[in-house]
């Protein structure tokens, strides 16, 4: 399929992220038909020109593109498994928020009821959604992204993953884990600073070079773990320790929260006691990649 600007789409599900997916494809000419539970939601969009689907069946057929965005899989499949839903030639793209395991067995239920079928992961608010800074992630079959990238482009910037339906919900907690992780790192910085009465908007620029700083790195660390080579080329894990160790104490010193820093130190604690105290930070990645069951 070859879409144009006047690709017809439906969008189920119109939570403020619906709403704002549906905006976006009527702001960008989409001729747009909209469902949800509570119909009231839709009266603004049908204000602005969508079209309000009576029941599920209808908003299915109405537009060559159906995205939904509903509250988790669970919801999907109770709206789309109704025995008078027809999926049979549907092409569905799910936005709705989930793990791996599901979208996987979302595209294959979905696939089993001959609907086409790419699973998708949001990363961003619903007042980005229809600019750039709107980042959608798709994946699965890579011909039906490219048959229906047109008209998803109303959205932000899409991409698309790979085969694997699971992907884009992969690279959704993985982009969390960034997110938490810079953030709790900030916290903690400024909780530090705050005792010797450094407000954190005067800490903010300094932690934000850091941070600059430390993303330069990862490519080269990126090229160690996919090798499984390590040199300390910069330095050593048992070096990054010691560091780590002045960090918890430092912290407890001045009456700041050290559950984080000592969460990272075991890490390392475990890491060189298996050996690998000579290597660089990213050898960490073999902690990381094992479960912890205590």
């Amino acid at each position: 399929m070859n879409n144009t600007p006047e690709t017809p789409v439906t969008v189920i599900g119109l939570g403020l992220m619906g709403q704002a997916l549906a905006g976006a494809f009527l702001k960008a000419g989409h001729p747009t038909t909209v469902w949800n539970r509570t119909a009231s939601k839709a009266d603004q969009l049908v204000a602005e020109g969508a079209q309000l689907a009576p029941t599920v069946g209808d908003a299915l057929t109405a537009g060559s593109l159906t995205i939904i965005c509903v509250t988790d899989y669970q919801a999907m499949h109770e709206l789309l498994g109704a025995s008078d839903t027809e999926l049979d030639g549907t092409m569905l793209i799910n936005l709705t928020s989930g793990d791996s395991a599901q979208a996987r067995e979302a595209a294959q239920w979905a696939e089993q009821r001959g609907a086409r079928y790419l699973d998708g992961a949001i990363m961003a608010i619903p007042s980005a959604i229809g600019t750039a800074e709107a980042v959608i992630l798709n994946s699965g079959p890579q011909s039906d992204f490219e048959a229906h990238k047109s008209a998803l482009d109303a959205l932000g910037t899409v991409t698309h993953l790979g085969a694997d339906h699971g992907l884009a919900s992969l690279y959704d907690v993985a982009g969390l884990a960034m997110m938490w992780s810079v953030l709790n790192a900030w916290l903690q910085g400024t909780a530090l600073l705050r005792t010797a009465g450094v407000d954190a908007t005067t800490y903010a620029p300094f932690a934000q070079q850091i941070a600059v700083g430390v993303a330069a790195w990862l490519p080269g660390y990126a090229e160690q773990i996919d090798n499984g080579s390590f040199p300390a080329e910069v330095s050593a894990l048992e070096n990054d320790a010691r560091a780590m160790a002045h960090l918890i104490e430092e912290s407890e010193a001045v009456g700041v929260n050290a559950e984080l820093p000592k969460l990272i130190k075991a890490m390392a604690d475990r890491s060189i006691a298996a050996g690998h105290g000579g290597e660089q930070y990213p050898v960490l990645i073999e902690e990381f990649g094992k479960p912890r069951n205590d």
